[in-house]
């Protein structure tokens, strides 16, 4: 896990993992940290509508969990 500042855009966050992450960044999947623990992962968040996708003009909230979706 990556700590960021609140209000970091989404590419910007990648660039902290890594700066090919930022490079080939396509799109992010963003879920709440609530939702996270509420529905017991991703996948059953995911079938509840809750993750969603989002830009590199994303800002990361507190409490957002980010999968970064790259062009390998």
């Amino acid at each position: 896990a990556w700590s960021i500042n609140n209000e970091t855009s989404a590419i910007a966050a990648a660039r902290v993992i890594h700066t090919d992450f930022a490079d080939n960044f396509v799109k992010a999947k963003v879920l709440s940290f609530a939702d996270f623990v509420k529905y017991n992962g991703w996948l059953a968040a995911t079938n509840a509508g809750k993750v969603r996708v989002e830009g590199k003009d994303y800002m990361i909230q507190d409490g957002d969990i980010v999968e970064f979706m790259v062009n390998a």
